[in-house]
């Protein structure tokens, strides 16, 4: 049950009995202890609407919401009604948590939805930029789909464009050299960097460069070969790091820019036919009054250049197009970079002018970006932008210090699994801590600290929890008894393991995964001051075994929380 919705609609409804029909009650959950559980708010606008007393029509509400079965109300100030869940209701609702693998969380009515995230330019390795839409449109997929939504994972590879006429040039050099192409892309960034350079510096290479993106687009055999021999070189470093990072996109959810090459004619003859281009200065642009400029003039949204090639947002056109239609998306999200946001607004409106959307949803989901101690976009000293293998490669090796230093004698090879978890679960809950829409500065002593609102402590409050059970040699799936709560700390973590469910909900309102993350940080804060209060293993047997029920539904709910955040939980560290 999401106890806030539950609430909300009885008491909504009862204001609508009370003649306010259609304003909403507006709980929340309480901000202060004194006051409740939850609060009512809405009985002053409505009482506004309805020129009535507000504390009278709060007092007919009281009674029309009829909550005497779940809780205890108070109305305070001009008001406000503090909502107080009873004990009694607690454990009932605790026991059906306790039973349910979904943790109280109902299924959605199905959507199809389209996640558009991660989305490297196969020229080059990923880097610590692509961070961001990795990791958190992976956590929205997941959340998705455990809400019941059929989602398509669209990782939209960058595969196209003139940086790869550099790049087979320099292929074709090699082999025409007999070298071995295969170790040479074992470094991705550095054959991007000699090619780059070759193409800076030499005419010659440089007017070959040339002709194989003209080679490329008009689907050269030869050309092709060393084109899709790249590509998979590509892919392979790309995937290699989904697994590291425990991200859900395979090889299947990749659908590269090439994949729309053969539909951005008919893109533009359709836009043509709607009337939608106009040329400038040779290129095929489309004006929307909605788009302009500091000057008051029309900013162009050019679908084809003047020598006849086709921008990104071309691609991106065709990309819609093959959404609605193959693939029938109700909703589509895309993850992208807040510099992206003029782009993405000319896409979607463009896209809703020429009818390639209809009803469907299809918004932008922005986010800031990662920078250094000094505030400035995190690079490498030479000015590049830092590898994600690299950032992954160094987060485990650091945890795999701090776990040595904490348990100098545990063996080799569990301290390398036990760093793989700690360190990756660090660097992603790092990024899903924040706000997305914001910078944030990339700290590792802050990020691996066993401290504070971070990964390794919520993973650490987990093996305690579970350390319990195996101190007291009990399995923690076998344990009988009811809920019984009679201290005020049990009744602080009862009440939050209920709000898990109406955490989820919150989470996919704006998609941010921070609201989870905080909702975790309570939970394993709030266990501790419980086991801190309340003696679990000294307690008399019936207490004993409904605090380790309490326990244990703790554990489960952060460790699938966690699991939400594409993390993963270890029994010991």
């Amino acid at each position: 049950m999401n106890l806030r919705q539950y609430i909300d609609d009885k008491m909504t409804a009862a204001l609508a009995e009370s003649g306010a029909d259609g304003a909403p009650a507006v709980v929340k959950q309480a901000g202060k202890p004194e006051f409740g559980h939850y609060q009512a708010n809405g009985v002053m606008g409505a009482a506004k609407k309805l020129k009535t007393n507000p504390r009278e029509l709060a007092g007919t509400l009281v009674e029309n919401a009829a909550l005497d079965d779940i809780a205890t109300t108070e109305i305070a100030g001009p008001g406000f009604i503090n909502i107080t869940l009873t004990r009694s209701f607690i454990e009932r609702e605790l026991e059906r948590l306790a039973e349910d693998v979904r943790f109280g969380v109902e299924q959605a009515e199905a959507a199809r939805i389209v996640v558009d995230y991660s989305s490297p330019n196969l020229a080059k390795e990923m880097h610590i930029g692509h961070l961001r839409s990795t990791a958190i449109g992976d956590t929205a997929v997941r959340i998705l789909e455990f809400l019941g939504h059929d989602v398509i994972r669209a990782n939209h590879v960058g595969d196209w464009g003139a940086q790869f006429g550099s790049l087979l040039a320099y292929m074709a050099k090699l082999s025409a050299q007999g070298e071995t192409l295969a170790t040479e892309l074992k470094d991705l960034e550095l054959f991007y960097q000699k090619a780059s350079e070759l193409f800076k510096t030499d005419e010659a290479f440089a007017a070959e460069a040339r002709q194989y993106v003209v080679r490329l687009q008009n689907g050269d055999n030869e050309c092709l070969a060393l084109w899709s021999q790249f590509i998979e070189e590509s892919l392979s470093h790309c995937d290699a790091i989904y697994q590291r990072l425990n991200i859900s996109l395979t090889r299947d959810d990749a659908r590269a820019e090439s994949a729309y090459n053969d539909d951005l004619a008919g893109i533009v003859t359709s836009l043509t036919d709607k009337d939608m281009i106009t040329e400038s200065e040779g290129a095929k642009c489309v004006f929307l009054p909605e788009f302009t400029g500091k000057d008051g003039e029309m900013v162009p949204a050019i679908v084809q250049k003047s020598d006849g090639g086709y921008p990104y947002i071309a691609t991106d056109l065709a990309a819609v197009q093959y959404r609605t239609s193959e693939l029938a998306a109700d909703r589509a999200l895309y993850f992208v970079d807040a510099r992206q946001a003029l782009h993405l607004s000319q896409l979607f409106a463009i896209s809703r002018a020429a009818g390639l959307l209809g009803d469907q949803d299809f918004r932008h989901v922005a986010f800031g970006t990662i920078l250094n101690k000094e505030g400035k976009p995190f690079k490498t000293r030479t000015g590049d932008a830092v590898k994600l293998a690299d950032v992954v490669d160094e987060a485990v090796q650091r945890a795999a210090d701090l776990v040595k230093e904490k348990n100098p004698d545990i063996d080799d090879d569990t301290r390398a699994a036990i760093a793989e978890v700690v360190g990756i679960g660090a660097i992603k809950y790092a990024e899903l801590s924040k706000n997305r829409t914001t910078d944030y500065i990339f700290d590792w002593d802050t990020m691996l600290s066993f401290e504070g609102n971070t990964a390794p402590y919520l993973q650490y409050a987990y093996t305690r929890i579970r350390s319990i059970f195996r101190r007291a040699d009990i399995d923690a799936d076998s344990l009988e008894g009811t809920f019984t709560l009679e201290e005020q700390p049990e009744m602080v973590l009862a009440i939050k393991l209920l709000q898990y469910p109406e955490t989820i909900s919150a989470v996919v309102e704006d998609y941010q995964a921070n609201i989870l993350t905080n909702y975790l940080f309570e939970l394993a804060g709030m266990f501790m001051s419980f086991y801190e209060a309340c003696p679990v293993l000294k307690a008399e047997p019936a207490v004993m075994a409904s605090r380790l029920k309490l326990c244990k539904l703790t554990s489960e709910v952060l460790a699938h929380g966690l699991s939400l955040l594409g993390i993963k939980t270890v029994e010991q560290m």
